[in-house]
């Protein structure tokens, strides 16, 4: 094409058709994982005036105090993030009293005498290709209109009590479908792209609507920082429950649901009993597995109200179940029940313990720390061993 041509078609563009710009990538860099992991680490000490402490009643605290301590163990993590420690988190506890205080303490090699060693050597420096080139934003939701019916009726399910305000526990609760609220304002989890898991941690890109009419990019890692901080989580409407979890595209290694359900029976004997629970697994739809309920001794012959669902990965049955005998102990219901053959049973999955307490049990069989805890029936919590 002659370029006198081109230029002027380039000229007399006033809508800025021929002003294409690159596709922003959706990738996330290893570099960015771990800023996002860092700074959930510092907006807690801003806010809170200190470090988080390993306060296992305090799962979320509980989590960035094993984070901090991590990091603080590895010295190419701590070079690379040494320009956004605004807190000193990765200082170290002394400094240096003397050159032989400052030679044993190099542990990046920094004062040695190889060339590659040498201060004027760049090293652990991230490649370009890896450096952020895509920040969340928010702008106005263009296709609103396909999502305020759905703001609508979850308002309506909360004043109706099918749906409940819940504290966030932890990034596996967002999913595709889920409403939270932040900072006041509810948000609905409308799609995510492809998952990437580095050390047992997922992330992906989330599209988040707000009943504003706005929307976001925001990474999910960075939704789960915020909703931490400043938010809480929506339950599933109780009458439809189970059906968006019918229609989950799992990985794999997805194994199934263990679930929380609390007892509807009417015998003296057991509805008498505060904070009682059975803590199960099902491979498949939960809702499946309880229908029968007021049938099966292992449900106490009752009715049962579904209370949480948490989507796991390479958990074994029988595994499970030894772990939270072994965890709760003596607050393990023991009651005969018959079934209707007058045969007696003695279910084994039911435990008296407050709902919170089974919650962070749940996140620790999840992320294999259970071995580490124990269930103090006395205090009600749990402690470390």
């Amino acid at each position: 094409m002659d370029a006198d041509l081109l230029r002027k078609m380039i000229e007399e563009d006033e809508l800025g058709l021929l002003n294409v710009k690159p596709k922003q990538s959706q990738t996330i860099s290893a570099d960015e994982r771990l800023a996002e992991s860092f700074y959930e680490i510092q907006d807690f000490v801003k806010e809170h005036g200190r470090e988080p402490e390993p306060d296992i009643t305090k799962m979320q605290e509980f989590r960035l105090a094993k984070r901090l301590s991590g990091l603080r163990k590895d010295d190419q993590k701590i070079f690379a993030l040494t320009d956004l420690d605004e807190c000193g988190l990765l200082k170290p506890s002394r400094e240096p009293e003397s050159i032989e205080d400052a030679l044993e303490d190099d542990s990046l090699n920094l004062l040695g005498n190889k060339p590659e060693d040498s201060i004027f050597t760049l090293k652990n420096l991230p490649d370009k290709k890896d450096l952020p080139d895509y920040v969340a934003s928010r702008k106005p939701c263009r296709d609103f209109h396909k999502f305020e019916d759905l703001f609508k009726q979850c308002h309506a399910d909360l004043e109706k009590g099918k749906r409940q305000l819940r504290p966030f526990i932890n990034e596996q609760q967002i999913e595709v479908g889920e409403y939270f609220i932040l900072r006041g304002l509810m948000v609905y989890v409308a799609d995510m792209g492809e998952k990437e898991k580095k050390n047992t941690k997922v992330n992906a890109r989330l599209r988040c609507i707000f009943e504003n009419g706005t929307e976001g990019d925001l990474l999910l890692r960075s939704l789960a920082r915020n909703l931490y901080k400043d938010g809480r989580r929506i339950t599933q409407n109780s009458e439809r429950f189970m059906d968006d979890l019918k229609d989950i595209t799992a990985d794999d290694d997805q194994t199934g649901y263990i679930y929380v359900l609390r007892s509807l029976s009417t015998n003296p004997e057991i509805a008498a009993i505060d904070d009682l629970y059975k803590i199960g697994f099902s491979s498949g739809a939960v809702e499946d597995r309880i229908k029968n309920a007021e049938n099966e001794a292992t449900y106490l012959m009752a009715k049962v109200h579904l209370v949480e669902v948490f989507e796991c990965y390479n958990v074994n049955p029988q595994k499970l179940e030894s772990l939270l005998h072994t965890f709760f102990g003596k607050a393990c219901l023991n009651v005969d029940v018959h079934d209707k053959n007058g045969k007696r049973c003695t279910p084994r999955e039911w435990f008296i313990a407050p709902l919170e307490v089974i919650e962070q049990a749940i996140a620790l069989i999840i992320s294999g720390e259970i071995v580490d805890y124990r269930y103090d029936q006395d205090l009600k919590r749990i402690q470390e061993k």
